[in-house]
């Protein structure tokens, strides 16, 4: 897992990449973020860099190599330098599993330069586990470096979070998300975007979503904002509304599939306003739909995407009030 690797977070690959290569890394650190966009695989990535025995210098500093005996041990979780704690069946940390790693982070390393414990969901630690840690980070191992891996920070205790500087990860870009999807898990490009755009910035959210439901979802948008623009009679935009709900037989079922729509019209309409603002077209969550974009931008004018925007917002907050999903359906395409 070099760095080389990772997904988006380039000011915070090359820090930690510059500390490596000047040995200053702080010997505990708190990666701070929404779940799912790449923390624990950055922390994976510092044990790979300290610990790689054919390191590569870079521009920003040290990377792992990838390849070599220690790096594809830590990728399979078996180097013994490498120790990783994570909530276990309750959901918690307990303090026994963060006594056994201070134990062992005592001793130098038996392979490695140095020994990085990893502890994913920190926040998950009862305050006993916490307490246990912040005598160690009060003094910490010379040859030991602790990262912290939490999407809840201010759940651990101040006293932990003052000894950890915090790195904080903001939310992957959808191309970024995107590239991914194609490259690591064989998305097709349509599918990829369509799901990035939905995830909100997490790779976990990504992978957790149906392309098949999302894709769907943002053809149906697609479709409801060419059509609802030629028309302007009520009768036709309500019958539109109809194939915004009812193709699944259950209440649970539409409101499903109508918040999924309405997520993506709302990403539909933001990169529309991107083309009329005449924005950097990187900022595009639907990239390869930049034809069909180009063409409703033409349609939707500036101040008509705005209402509309909004008009979705309204109907998400509504469906989330429990709201029928076809009175939200019908009185949405009224208002686009």
């Amino acid at each position: 897992m070099p760095f080389s690797t990772i997904a988006g977070h380039r000011r915070i690959r090359a820090l930690l990449s510059r500390a490596i290569a000047r040995n200053t890394v702080p010997p505990a650190l708190l990666f701070a973020g929404t779940r799912g966009i790449g923390k624990r695989r950055m922390a994976q990535a510092v044990a790979e860099a300290l610990n790689c025995t054919e390191p590569l210098t870079t521009e920003a500093g040290i990377d792992a190599c990838g390849a070599c005996v220690a790096c594809r041990r830590i990728g399979r979780g078996a180097h013994p330098d490498i120790l990783v704690i994570e909530p276990g069946d309750s959901g918690s940390i307990k303090v026994e599993q963060v006594r056994d790693v201070i134990d062992r982070a005592a001793y130098r390393p038996f392979e490695g330069r140095k020994r990085v414990v990893i502890i994913d969901d920190a926040d998950a630690m009862v305050d006993a586990a916490q307490s246990a840690l912040l005598k160690t980070l009060e003094e910490p191992p010379s040859a030991s470096v602790f990262i912290l891996v939490s999407s809840m920070p201010d759940a651990l205790l101040s006293t932990v979070r003052s000894r950890c500087p915090r790195l904080r990860f903001a939310p992957l870009s959808p191309a970024e998300v995107a590239e991914v999807l194609v490259r690591d898990h064989g998305y097709q490009e349509a599918d990829a975007r369509a799901v990035a755009a939905d995830a909100d910035g997490s790779l976990g959210q990504a992978l957790e979503a149906s392309s098949t439901d999302v894709t769907g979802a943002r053809d149906a948008a697609t479709q409801l904002l060419m059509r609802v623009a030629r028309l302007a009679d009520a009768s036709g935009r309500i019958e539109l509304a109809k194939a915004l709900t009812g193709a699944k037989g259950s209440p649970g079922a539409d409101r499903k599939e109508l918040t999924a729509c309405l997520r993506a019209l709302a990403s539909l309409l933001r990169d529309v306003g991107v083309l009329i603002n005449r924005g950097d077209r990187e900022l595009l969550a639907h990239a390869d739909l930049e034809s069909t974009l180009a063409g409703l931008a033409a349609t939707w004018d500036g101040p008509r995407s705005v209402r509309a925007f909004g008009a979705v917002d309204r109907a998400i907050m509504a469906l989330e009030r429990n709201a029928s999903p076809k009175v939200v359906a019908d009185w949405l395409v009224l208002q686009l």
